[in-house]
């Protein structure tokens, strides 16, 4: 599906992301009214040769969003953020431990617009080789890595109804082992395995 070789993967998936269209239909419910807040997660891929992996967290249970999920690195735009890039970047080094040198960033996907009022843009970026997570206890249980494999199968994303305040909707969600990753953070890989299985292999393709 995608080149073994780091360099050509880095180009491929660039060229993948310009491409990218919005995309709707898996928000959970409407989103809050007003003008969402601008905020970046890190979707980093540990290029493994032919295994490559996705980077996730479990966010600790005293947060007052969210505690307990199952996310990507990532957080609002501060003020000293030029751009998402920026932010995702940043976020990930306080909360994993992520130097940014060693991500080679391959482009940023179209937003996703939250039930909670916040526009996230993904960032794509490729790591050359593993590297040891710190958590930073006060956000994150833990790290561990997903088979990419797995992430970009479109037919592992399940639908599931939801009802909140009398209004019904659904969420996707796909499980690894003992995680069970849902909401915004479905949402966006399902965006990105759909539009990947739709991109033309090309001549950088195995």
């Amino acid at each position: 599906m995608w080149p073994i070789d780091f360099e050509l993967a880095v180009a491929w998936f660039s060229e993948a992301l310009v491409h990218m269209p919005v995309m709707a239909g898996d928000a959970v419910f409407p989103p809050k009214p007003g003008v969402p807040s601008p905020a970046a997660v890190l979707l980093a891929i540990v290029w493994h040769g032919d295994a490559p992996a996705v980077m996730l967290t479990r966010r600790t249970l005293h947060l007052r969003s969210h505690g307990g999920q199952i996310s990507l690195p990532g957080g609002k735009l501060e003020s000293q953020d030029p751009d998402a890039i920026s932010a995702a970047l940043r976020e990930a080094e306080e909360e994993v431990g992520l130097p940014p040198a060693l991500v080679h960033v391959a482009g940023v996907m179209p937003p996703y617009v939250t039930v909670t009022g916040y526009e996230v843009t993904p960032v794509l970026g490729l790591l050359r080789e593993p590297f040891d997570p710190i958590p930073a206890p006060d956000e994150v249980d833990e790290v561990f890595f997903v088979p990419l494999s797995l992430l970009m199968d479109v037919a592992a994303y399940q639908q599931h109804p939801i009802q909140r305040d009398g209004i019904s909707g659904h969420y996707y969600a796909v499980s690894y082992g003992d995680y069970f990753i849902w909401g915004a953070t479905a949402a966006m890989l399902r965006r990105l395995a759909l539009h990947l299985a739709r991109w033309p292999q090309g001549s950088q393709a195995p």
